[in-house]
């Protein structure tokens, strides 16, 4: 059953209207309304078309949220074959926030990453709602050396709110935890590709995010802190969060336009939630020109074009 967004209503009364006349026109005895259905279908159609042509900062916060958006073991199982998981930072326990491990991404051989929302109540405690602890980010690390030692590309998939803010991930060093992982990234001396596919949030994000090419998906955010945090801090209003999206410049084309990340991968009309599979198949697309882009460059070139991209951000900002 689909879920509709609040600023989604006007498109949803036309699509149960279809539905509505679907079903009687099921019964041989009622009159034929295929006229009718592809009429309303048309105008659902394009409503939502309209609709996504100009969505808010906020609308796209909650695109990026939306409890039917795929996640990253829909990314992994679209797109990475013989996908082995690999578990355990070997210091302290496994975090099953980041799911990570090896494959092959059309043909070849990979590191590939991504933080996990789950799907449902047991998927979603299981995966801590993809707010790693520093064992998740420690297991993000030593993947990343394997990687590097064996010369393999890393991918990574970024979908969280921030790294999770509990005493004991306080107490076990969260913030080393990610910057040990940042660091890691900026020394690979393989490419590495960073996809936000929902929502990318402070350091959490950035902690398997800091890569030669940054790609965002259409609807998704990125961000030092989430719209409420930063209402609650600014204005001590979390109410406020529609302001502070709008400030905060958190969309991919404002992101793009500054220079934050290096491209857009275009989602099905009305968000990837509505055509997942076609979504999956656009990041894809993306992340495989994005590869084809450094795949000449030796492990000194691909650590200063890392660099330079990094240096760029804070010399146009």
């Amino acid at each position: 059953m689909r879920s509709y967004l609040d600023f989604e209503k006007p498109v949803a009364e036309l699509e149960a209207k279809v539905e509505e006349l679907r079903a009687l026109g099921e019964n041989r005895d009622a009159v034929s309304i295929t006229e009718d259905v592809s009429r309303l279908e048309a105008k659902a159609a394009d409503a939502l078309k309209d609709l996504y042509s100009k969505l808010t900062p906020w609308q796209k916060t909650l695109v990026a949220r939306h409890p039917q958006r795929p996640h990253f073991v829909d990314y992994c199982a679209g797109l990475i074959t013989e996908f082995t998981p690999l578990s355990g930072d070997r210091k302290f326990a496994e975090d099953e926030a980041i799911v990570a491990g090896f494959g092959r991404f059309r043909g070849q051989p990979v590191c590939v990453m991504g933080q996990e929302k789950g799907h449902n109540t047991e998927t979603r405690i299981r995966h801590n709602f993809g707010m790693a602890r520093p064992e998740g980010y420690r297991k993000a690390v030593r993947l990343m050396e394997m990687a590097d030692r064996f010369g393999l590309p890393v991918l990574s998939f970024v979908d969280t709110a921030g790294a999770y803010p509990g005493i004991e991930a306080e107490e076990r060093g969260q913030a080393e935890a990610i910057a040990r992982s940042t660091e890691m990234q900026l020394g690979l001396g393989v490419p590495n590709v960073s996809i936000i596919i929902g929502e990318g949030g402070s350091g959490g994000a950035i902690a398997i995010a800091t890569a030669n090419k940054v790609l965002m998906m259409e609807h998704a955010i990125y961000s030092v802190i989430s719209p409420e945090g930063a209402a609650s801090i600014l204005w001590r209003d979390a109410a406020r969060a529609q302001d502070a999206a709008t400030n905060m410049k958190i969309t991919a084309q404002d992101l793009l336009r500054l220079g934050i990340i290096d491209g857009i991968v275009t989602e099905p009309v009305g968000g990837a939630h509505r055509d997942p599979e076609a979504a999956v198949q656009a990041a894809g697309n993306a992340i495989e020109e994005a590869l084809h882009d450094l795949g000449n460059m030796g492990p000194a070139e691909i650590r200063d074009h890392r660099a330079e991209k990094f240096l760029n951000i804070g010399r146009k900002l």
